[in-house]
């Protein structure tokens, strides 16, 4: 049983910046990827990048070269910085883990960035 909190979402003007953060409590120990997806209003769920415990990374093309993924070294956190925010990028984000097949979501935080 895990459960994740997300924080640090807001209003950004484009090219503007913004540090998405996970919490992680429960069987934190059992998580061996992390990850953030994102929904906006009338499109699917999709992913924007995960983490493993070993530390591969793998990235949306749409966000690759500004925005990182990582987290600490107990994966209790897991966090997103953005760069460069686009007007494309406003959505939901929801922090997700995967216990080997098992999967648990966040309630999401609002990124909104103006046209």
């Amino acid at each position: 049983q895990v459960q994740l909190v997300e924080s640090g979402g807001g209003l950004v003007q484009p090219g503007g910046s913004l540090r998405l953060s996970c919490a992680a409590s429960g069987s934190i120990f059992r998580i061996n990827t992390m990850g953030w997806y994102r929904q906006a209003p009338g499109k699917e769920r999709e992913l924007v990048a995960t983490i493993t415990r070993g530390d591969s990374t793998n990235y949306a093309d749409s966000v690759k070269g500004r925005f990182t993924i990582s987290r600490d070294n107990a994966m209790k956190s897991v966090y997103l910085t953005m760069n460069s925010l686009k007007p494309e990028d406003t959505a939901v984000y929801y922090c997700n883990a995967n216990l080997y097949g098992r999967l648990y979501w966040g309630q999401g935080t609002q990124v909104t960035v103006p046209s």
